[in-house]
């Protein structure tokens, strides 16, 4: 993982699939979505922002719907 800033020692995981590194992950990218989402909406609502700027949200929307539909399909995987 890298060096573990409050001892300097050297950290290293081993990561499985459906572990809880990955639920922590998940859970995450789930609040920052939701945090994205909040902020757009809050922006939005404001009426006063240009094309320019709205525009520039869209590759962090993107990449937040990529990573929420990813979480959603492992998660159907897993339950199938």
């Amino acid at each position: 993982m890298g060096v573990d800033p409050a001892t300097g020692k050297e950290a290293f995981v081993v990561a499985r699939p459906g572990g809880v590194l990955e639920e922590l992950a998940d859970a995450h990218a789930l609040k920052a979505a939701a945090v994205l989402v909040t902020v757009v909406g809050a922006v939005l609502e404001g009426g006063r922002s240009t094309d320019a700027e709205l525009a520039a949200f869209v590759p962090s929307l993107h990449a937040a719907l990529e990573e929420c539909v990813g979480i959603m399909a492992a998660e159907r995987e897993g339950s199938a």
